[in-house]
């Protein structure tokens, strides 16, 4: 009978050091508010059914409307129909910028980001197919002459004015192999983008869906390594802190994006911290209305980060990001008319403060481990 008393007591002292959700407490250890189950497959069906699909579905119709522009503009290469080229080359590219992060399942099996954004452009290449008419655009070793860079040093960078560039398509000697580069170019790039959107639509969508498992091979670990990769190596240090000098110690204004149009380089930047951050918060693609997304993930986890919800703390240094980047001029001129830089490399430590809430804070929340390595020492 003291026995059965004894283990009776026990019984109660551990009933009585258990929290309401069923974890022990320890004295020292404030476990916060309970945890609540999340989902992950709803969450993969709102980034598929709602984000990506429709941003392909979007991209496709906006080079259909750029070839469009472009099949004008060889029929009557005339200052008008140029800009009316470029008006819809600068239309696709911004939309790019919104599934540029989707570097997973199809677009990484045919390399689309590799095929389609490769900067800067070898224009000095691109002369040399020009001139041979001899290229193949499928190799690895063109890639740095062809897609949106290329197509912004042949619409933008051909001379110094609108007509120096019409000169070019309307010479007897040029005007053919020029425009036949053009159609090679415009071609790759719907090949390579119809194909990822017919991939996601008859097949990978389902597959991409139902691994929604917490493992590293798993479609919520894959894929958010793939967006903090994004954000961290495209977003922040392609667009921003290669051409500052971040890594290489001297500026290389030549390395910003769309360099021959060189006001739009903040304009597509801006364009791909909204994806990075309308992402993060579930937002639909070209709506105002959310779904499950990292965002939603964190507050089912009640993650905190000194206090205070790391779904805001992440969303504010987003805002504070734009904030600070919007004001600057462009980038081009930011890097190439001030020794050094000094706004833009601020506007860039405020675009890095980021990565480490993404990296760290976020994927430690969790449980997701980073399988890329990291060469920049940040």
């Amino acid at each position: 009978m003291k026995h059965f008393l004894g283990l009776v007591a026990v019984l109660v002292m551990l009933w009585g050091c258990s929290s309401d959700n069923g974890t022990t407490m320890s004295d020292d250890v404030d476990p916060g508010p309970p945890t609540q189950n999340f989902e992950r497959a709803p969450m993969l069906a709102n980034w598929a059914d709602n984000i990506i699909i429709p941003g392909y579905e979007a991209f496709t119709n906006e080079l259909t409307e750029l070839q469009s522009a472009f099949d004008s503009f060889k029929q009557d290469s005339n200052e008008a129909n140029l800009v009316a080229f470029r008006t819809a080359w600068l239309d696709a590219y911004l939309v790019w910028q919104r599934v540029d992060m989707f570097e997973i399942g199809p677009a990484e099996n045919v390399g689309l980001r590799l095929n389609l954004n490769i900067y800067p452009v070898d224009f000095a290449k691109v002369e040399e197919h020009v001139a041979s008419g001899d290229y193949d655009l499928t190799l690895s070793s063109n890639r740095d002459t062809k897609g949106f860079p290329a197509l912004d040093y042949l619409i933008n960078g051909l001379g110094d004015s609108d007509a120096d560039i019409i000169s070019k398509y309307n010479d007897v000697a040029s005007k053919d192999n020029y425009i036949a580069y053009v159609e090679a170019v415009l071609a790759d790039m719907q090949q390579l983008s119809n194909t990822v959107l017919s991939d996601w639509k008859e097949g990978y969508r389902d597959t991409f869906v139902n691994n929604d498992g917490s493992s590293s091979t798993a479609s919520v670990d894959r894929y958010v390594n793939d967006y903090i990769f994004y954000y961290e190596k495209f977003l922040r240090a392609g667009k921003m802190g290669i051409p500052l000098g971040v890594f290489s110690g001297t500026p290389i204004p030549e390395n910003v994006e769309a360099y021959h149009k060189g006001d739009v380089s903040k304009q597509l930047f801006l364009e791909g911290l909204d994806a990075a951050q309308d992402f993060f918060n579930g937002r639909h693609f070209a709506s105002s209305t959310t779904g499950e997304g990292l965002a939603s993930y964190l507050d089912a986890l009640n993650t905190l980060k000194e206090g205070e919800d790391l779904n805001k703390v992440i969303n504010d240094q987003f805002d504070a990001a734009r904030e600070s980047v919007s004001g600057l001029g462009t980038f081009r001129s930011e890097i190439a008319d001030n020794t050094p830089p000094t706004n833009m490399l601020q506007a860039y430590d405020e675009v890095q403060r980021a990565v480490p809430l993404l990296k760290v804070d976020m994927v430690s929340a969790m449980s997701i481990s980073i399988d890329f390595v990291d060469a920049d020492g940040d």
